[in-house]
Protein backbone atom coordinates (compact mmCIF):
# COMPACT_ATOMS: atom_id res chain seq x y z
CA UNK A 1 0.00 0.00 0.00
CA UNK A 2 1.61 3.34 -1.01
CA UNK A 3 2.72 5.56 1.87
CA UNK A 4 0.71 8.53 0.58
CA UNK A 5 -2.52 6.52 0.74
CA UNK A 6 -1.78 5.39 4.31
CA UNK A 7 -1.20 9.03 5.28
CA UNK A 8 -4.53 9.97 3.65
CA UNK A 9 -6.35 7.18 5.52
CA UNK A 10 -4.85 8.32 8.84
CA UNK A 11 -5.85 11.93 8.10
CA UNK A 12 -9.45 10.84 7.43
CA UNK A 13 -9.38 8.76 10.63
CA UNK A 14 -8.34 11.79 12.66
CA UNK A 15 -11.13 13.87 11.08
CA UNK A 16 -13.55 11.16 12.18
CA UNK A 17 -12.06 11.20 15.69
CA UNK A 18 -12.50 14.98 15.88
CA UNK A 19 -16.14 14.68 14.74
CA UNK A 20 -16.61 11.95 17.36
CA UNK A 21 -15.38 14.26 20.13
CA UNK A 22 -17.43 17.13 18.68
CA UNK A 23 -20.71 15.18 18.86
CA UNK A 24 -19.86 13.29 22.03
CA UNK A 25 -18.69 16.26 24.09
CA UNK A 26 -22.31 16.36 25.28
CA UNK A 27 -21.89 12.92 26.84
CA UNK A 28 -19.51 14.22 29.47
CA UNK A 29 -20.61 17.82 29.98
CA UNK A 30 -24.31 18.20 29.06
CA UNK A 31 -25.44 17.57 32.64
CA UNK A 32 -22.72 19.61 34.36
CA UNK A 33 -23.41 22.59 32.07
CA UNK A 34 -27.21 22.37 32.30
CA UNK A 35 -27.06 22.31 36.12
CA UNK A 36 -24.66 25.32 36.05
CA UNK A 37 -22.08 23.54 38.19
CA UNK A 38 -19.41 24.50 35.62
CA UNK A 39 -19.38 27.13 32.90
CA UNK A 40 -19.35 25.77 29.33
CA UNK A 41 -15.68 26.72 28.89
CA UNK A 42 -14.63 25.09 32.18
CA UNK A 43 -16.59 21.94 31.34
CA UNK A 44 -15.18 21.64 27.81
CA UNK A 45 -11.56 22.07 28.93
CA UNK A 46 -12.01 19.55 31.74
CA UNK A 47 -13.66 17.03 29.41
CA UNK A 48 -10.99 17.44 26.73
CA UNK A 49 -8.20 16.75 29.23
CA UNK A 50 -9.94 13.72 30.75
CA UNK A 51 -10.74 12.38 27.25
CA UNK A 52 -7.02 12.32 26.47
CA UNK A 53 -6.17 10.54 29.74
CA UNK A 54 -8.90 7.96 29.13
CA UNK A 55 -7.69 7.29 25.60
CA UNK A 56 -4.19 6.58 26.93
CA UNK A 57 -5.38 4.10 29.55
CA UNK A 58 -6.06 0.96 27.47
CA UNK A 59 -6.16 -0.58 23.99
CA UNK A 60 -8.55 -3.50 24.62
CA UNK A 61 -11.43 -1.93 22.69
CA UNK A 62 -9.11 -0.94 19.82
CA UNK A 63 -8.07 -4.57 19.36
CA UNK A 64 -11.71 -5.70 19.31
CA UNK A 65 -12.57 -3.17 16.59
CA UNK A 66 -9.37 -3.88 14.64
CA UNK A 67 -10.13 -7.59 14.18
CA UNK A 68 -13.76 -8.06 15.27
CA UNK A 69 -15.56 -6.71 12.19
CA UNK A 70 -13.41 -8.10 9.37
CA UNK A 71 -10.33 -10.30 9.32
CA UNK A 72 -7.32 -7.93 8.95
CA UNK A 73 -5.60 -10.40 6.61
CA UNK A 74 -8.26 -9.94 3.92
CA UNK A 75 -8.32 -6.14 4.04
CA UNK A 76 -5.90 -5.27 1.25
CA UNK A 77 -7.64 -2.22 -0.20
CA UNK A 78 -7.07 1.21 1.43
CA UNK A 79 -10.33 2.43 -0.06
CA UNK A 80 -12.19 0.12 2.34
CA UNK A 81 -10.84 1.85 5.46
CA UNK A 82 -11.12 5.31 3.89
CA UNK A 83 -14.77 4.77 2.89
CA UNK A 84 -15.68 3.51 6.38
CA UNK A 85 -14.14 6.57 8.03
CA UNK A 86 -15.65 9.03 5.54
CA UNK A 87 -19.11 7.58 6.15
CA UNK A 88 -18.71 7.94 9.92
CA UNK A 89 -17.34 11.47 9.62
CA UNK A 90 -20.18 12.53 7.31
CA UNK A 91 -22.89 11.09 9.58
CA UNK A 92 -21.39 12.44 12.83
CA UNK A 93 -21.00 15.91 11.37
CA UNK A 94 -24.52 16.03 9.92
CA UNK A 95 -26.15 14.84 13.15
CA UNK A 96 -24.11 17.26 15.27
CA UNK A 97 -25.27 20.18 13.11
CA UNK A 98 -28.86 18.97 13.60
CA UNK A 99 -28.32 18.73 17.36
CA UNK A 100 -28.88 14.97 17.51
CA UNK A 101 -26.67 12.81 19.76
CA UNK A 102 -25.72 9.73 17.76
CA UNK A 103 -23.48 6.75 18.31
CA UNK A 104 -20.05 7.21 16.74
CA UNK A 105 -19.58 3.52 17.51
CA UNK A 106 -22.54 2.52 15.34
CA UNK A 107 -21.39 4.96 12.66
CA UNK A 108 -17.88 3.54 12.53
CA UNK A 109 -18.93 -0.12 12.75
CA UNK A 110 -21.60 0.43 10.10
CA UNK A 111 -19.03 2.18 7.93
CA UNK A 112 -16.57 -0.71 8.14
CA UNK A 113 -19.37 -3.21 7.43
CA UNK A 114 -20.65 -1.29 4.40
CA UNK A 115 -17.21 -0.76 2.88
CA UNK A 116 -16.24 -4.39 3.54
CA UNK A 117 -19.39 -5.65 1.83
CA UNK A 118 -18.67 -3.41 -1.16
CA UNK A 119 -15.11 -4.79 -1.27
CA UNK A 120 -15.66 -8.52 -0.84
CA UNK A 121 -19.33 -9.29 -0.22
CA UNK A 122 -21.12 -10.17 3.00
CA UNK A 123 -18.98 -13.27 3.58
CA UNK A 124 -15.99 -11.09 4.38
CA UNK A 125 -17.58 -10.03 7.68
CA UNK A 126 -16.43 -11.62 10.95
CA UNK A 127 -19.82 -12.70 12.33
CA UNK A 128 -18.39 -14.11 15.58
CA UNK A 129 -16.70 -10.79 16.32
CA UNK A 130 -19.77 -8.80 15.29
CA UNK A 131 -21.94 -10.90 17.63
CA UNK A 132 -19.72 -9.85 20.56
CA UNK A 133 -19.72 -6.22 19.44
CA UNK A 134 -23.49 -5.98 18.93
CA UNK A 135 -24.22 -7.78 22.19
CA UNK A 136 -22.34 -5.03 24.00
CA UNK A 137 -23.89 -2.23 21.92
CA UNK A 138 -27.46 -3.46 22.41
CA UNK A 139 -27.34 -4.43 26.09
CA UNK A 140 -25.41 -1.41 27.40
CA UNK A 141 -28.28 1.12 26.94
CA UNK A 142 -30.64 -1.19 28.86
CA UNK A 143 -28.09 -1.51 31.66
CA UNK A 144 -27.64 2.27 31.55
CA UNK A 145 -31.31 3.04 32.12
CA UNK A 146 -31.52 0.47 34.93
CA UNK A 147 -28.36 1.73 36.65
CA UNK A 148 -29.55 5.33 36.36
CA UNK A 149 -32.98 4.50 37.80
CA UNK A 150 -31.82 2.38 40.73
CA UNK A 151 -28.83 4.57 41.63
CA UNK A 152 -31.09 7.62 41.76
CA UNK A 153 -33.59 5.69 43.88
CA UNK A 154 -30.77 4.79 46.28
CA UNK A 155 -29.73 8.44 46.60
CA UNK A 156 -33.34 9.48 47.25
CA UNK A 157 -33.67 6.84 49.97
CA UNK A 158 -30.47 7.84 51.79
CA UNK A 159 -31.00 11.59 51.53
CA UNK A 160 -34.78 11.81 51.84
CA UNK A 161 -34.55 14.08 54.92
CA UNK A 162 -32.11 16.55 53.36
CA UNK A 163 -33.50 19.76 51.90
CA UNK A 164 -33.31 20.06 48.08
CA UNK A 165 -31.13 23.17 48.31
CA UNK A 166 -28.57 21.54 50.58
CA UNK A 167 -28.66 18.32 48.57
CA UNK A 168 -27.92 20.05 45.28
CA UNK A 169 -25.19 22.18 46.85
CA UNK A 170 -23.25 19.10 47.96
CA UNK A 171 -23.96 17.08 44.82
CA UNK A 172 -22.90 20.04 42.70
CA UNK A 173 -19.35 19.55 43.98
CA UNK A 174 -19.58 15.79 43.47
CA UNK A 175 -20.87 16.34 39.94
CA UNK A 176 -17.57 17.91 38.92
CA UNK A 177 -15.93 14.59 39.85
CA UNK A 178 -18.57 12.43 38.15
CA UNK A 179 -18.40 14.55 34.99
CA UNK A 180 -14.61 14.17 34.91
CA UNK A 181 -14.85 10.39 35.23
CA UNK A 182 -17.53 10.34 32.53
CA UNK A 183 -15.14 12.16 30.18
CA UNK A 184 -12.37 9.72 31.14
CA UNK A 185 -14.56 6.70 30.37
CA UNK A 186 -15.57 8.28 27.05
CA UNK A 187 -11.94 8.54 25.99
CA UNK A 188 -11.28 5.04 27.31
CA UNK A 189 -13.92 3.53 25.01
CA UNK A 190 -14.62 5.83 22.08
CA UNK A 191 -11.13 7.05 21.19
CA UNK A 192 -9.97 3.45 20.92
CA UNK A 193 -12.34 2.65 18.06
CA UNK A 194 -10.46 4.91 15.67
CA UNK A 195 -7.16 3.52 17.00
CA UNK A 196 -8.40 0.08 15.98
CA UNK A 197 -9.29 1.21 12.45
CA UNK A 198 -5.93 2.97 11.93
CA UNK A 199 -4.15 -0.15 13.16
CA UNK A 200 -6.26 -2.23 10.75
CA UNK A 201 -5.10 0.01 7.91
CA UNK A 202 -1.45 -0.34 8.99
CA UNK A 203 -1.76 -4.14 9.10
CA UNK A 204 -3.44 -4.28 5.69
CA UNK A 205 -0.69 -2.09 4.26
CA UNK A 206 2.07 -4.32 5.61
CA UNK A 207 3.35 -1.75 8.11
CA UNK A 208 2.35 -3.93 11.09
CA UNK A 209 2.09 -7.70 11.45
CA UNK A 210 -0.63 -7.82 14.14
CA UNK A 211 -3.34 -5.72 15.76
CA UNK A 212 -1.07 -4.16 18.36
CA UNK A 213 -1.72 -0.43 18.62
CA UNK A 214 1.47 1.69 18.29
CA UNK A 215 2.07 4.42 20.86
CA UNK A 216 1.97 7.18 18.23
CA UNK A 217 -1.50 6.02 17.13
CA UNK A 218 -2.72 6.11 20.75
CA UNK A 219 -1.33 9.62 21.31
CA UNK A 220 -2.61 11.00 18.00
CA UNK A 221 -6.14 9.66 18.48
CA UNK A 222 -6.21 10.86 22.09
CA UNK A 223 -5.29 14.40 21.07
CA UNK A 224 -7.77 14.40 18.14
CA UNK A 225 -10.56 13.30 20.49
CA UNK A 226 -9.60 16.09 22.90
CA UNK A 227 -9.61 18.69 20.12
CA UNK A 228 -13.07 17.59 18.97
CA UNK A 229 -14.42 17.70 22.51
CA UNK A 230 -12.92 21.15 23.05
CA UNK A 231 -14.86 22.38 19.99
CA UNK A 232 -18.08 21.52 21.84
CA UNK A 233 -21.21 20.29 20.07
CA UNK A 234 -23.46 22.90 21.67
CA UNK A 235 -26.68 21.90 19.93
CA UNK A 236 -26.23 18.33 21.12
CA UNK A 237 -25.47 19.59 24.63
CA UNK A 238 -28.75 21.54 24.64
CA UNK A 239 -30.67 18.47 23.46
CA UNK A 240 -29.29 16.20 26.17
CA UNK A 241 -28.91 18.69 29.01
CA UNK A 242 -31.95 20.93 28.59
CA UNK A 243 -34.56 19.67 26.16
CA UNK A 244 -34.92 16.03 27.22
CA UNK A 245 -35.05 16.49 31.00
CA UNK A 246 -34.71 19.36 33.48
CA UNK A 247 -31.70 18.35 35.56
CA UNK A 248 -30.51 19.30 39.04
CA UNK A 249 -26.94 18.54 40.24
CA UNK A 250 -28.05 15.41 42.08
CA UNK A 251 -29.63 14.06 38.87
CA UNK A 252 -26.52 14.88 36.84
CA UNK A 253 -24.30 13.12 39.39
CA UNK A 254 -26.50 10.00 39.37
CA UNK A 255 -26.67 9.80 35.56
CA UNK A 256 -22.94 10.34 35.05
CA UNK A 257 -21.93 7.89 37.77
CA UNK A 258 -24.24 5.18 36.44
CA UNK A 259 -23.06 5.70 32.86
CA UNK A 260 -19.38 5.72 33.88
CA UNK A 261 -19.78 2.39 35.71
CA UNK A 262 -21.25 0.78 32.56
CA UNK A 263 -18.66 2.23 30.16
CA UNK A 264 -15.59 1.51 32.30
CA UNK A 265 -16.80 -2.05 32.91
CA UNK A 266 -17.30 -2.64 29.19
CA UNK A 267 -13.97 -1.02 28.26
CA UNK A 268 -12.09 -3.22 30.73
CA UNK A 269 -13.54 -6.26 28.95
CA UNK A 270 -12.63 -4.88 25.52
CA UNK A 271 -16.32 -4.39 24.66
CA UNK A 272 -17.14 -1.36 22.49
CA UNK A 273 -20.27 0.45 23.65
CA UNK A 274 -21.99 3.63 22.59
CA UNK A 275 -21.19 6.21 25.26
CA UNK A 276 -23.95 8.37 23.76
CA UNK A 277 -26.55 5.65 24.23
CA UNK A 278 -25.38 4.85 27.75
CA UNK A 279 -25.40 8.43 29.11
CA UNK A 280 -28.69 9.21 27.38
CA UNK A 281 -30.48 6.16 28.77
CA UNK A 282 -28.93 6.82 32.20
CA UNK A 283 -30.49 10.32 32.10
CA UNK A 284 -33.81 8.71 31.11
CA UNK A 285 -33.54 6.29 34.04
CA UNK A 286 -32.81 9.10 36.48
CA UNK A 287 -35.71 11.15 35.09
CA UNK A 288 -38.10 8.21 35.46
CA UNK A 289 -37.58 8.25 39.24
CA UNK A 290 -39.31 11.64 39.36
CA UNK A 291 -42.20 10.58 37.14
CA UNK A 292 -42.37 9.21 33.62
CA UNK A 293 -43.69 12.52 32.31
CA UNK A 294 -40.53 14.29 33.57
CA UNK A 295 -38.72 12.94 30.52
CA UNK A 296 -39.72 14.77 27.35
CA UNK A 297 -40.42 11.62 25.36
CA UNK A 298 -40.97 13.53 22.13
CA UNK A 299 -37.34 14.66 22.19
CA UNK A 300 -36.27 11.18 23.35
CA UNK A 301 -38.16 9.69 20.41
CA UNK A 302 -36.20 11.83 17.92
CA UNK A 303 -32.96 10.69 19.56
CA UNK A 304 -34.04 7.05 19.30
CA UNK A 305 -34.90 7.54 15.61
CA UNK A 306 -31.41 8.96 14.96
CA UNK A 307 -29.92 5.97 16.78
CA UNK A 308 -31.95 3.49 14.73
CA UNK A 309 -30.91 5.10 11.45
CA UNK A 310 -27.19 5.36 12.22
CA UNK A 311 -26.05 1.79 11.51
CA UNK A 312 -28.03 1.12 8.28
CA UNK A 313 -27.36 4.61 6.91
CA UNK A 314 -23.61 4.34 7.53
CA UNK A 315 -23.55 0.89 5.88
CA UNK A 316 -25.16 2.38 2.76
CA UNK A 317 -23.06 5.58 2.80
CA UNK A 318 -19.80 3.62 3.21
CA UNK A 319 -20.80 1.27 0.39
CA UNK A 320 -21.34 4.29 -1.88
CA UNK A 321 -18.11 5.99 -0.76
CA UNK A 322 -16.15 2.83 -1.52
CA UNK A 323 -17.54 2.64 -5.06
CA UNK A 324 -16.71 6.33 -5.62
CA UNK A 325 -13.16 5.92 -4.30
CA UNK A 326 -12.52 2.85 -6.46
CA UNK A 327 -13.87 4.67 -9.50
CA UNK A 328 -11.54 7.57 -8.68
CA UNK A 329 -8.60 5.16 -8.68
CA UNK A 330 -7.82 4.97 -4.94
CA UNK A 331 -6.77 1.32 -4.62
Amino acid sequence: MPETIIILVIAIALLFEISNGWNDSANAIATVVSTRVLTPLQAVLMAAGMNVLGALSSTAVAKTIGKGIVDPSVVTDPALVAAALLAGFFWNGAMTILGMPVSASHALIGGVMGAAIAFGGIDILNFAGLTKIFTALLTSPVIGILFGYFFMKLIIRFFCNVSPGSLNKHFGRLQVVSSGFMAFSHGMNDAQKTMGVITLALVSGGYLTSIEVPLWVILTCAIAMGVGTAAGGWRVIRTLGHQMLKLQPVHGFAAETAATAVIVGASSLGMPVSTTHVITTSIMGVGATKRLSAVRWGVAGKILLAWGLTLPMCIVIAWLFYKVLVTAGMR
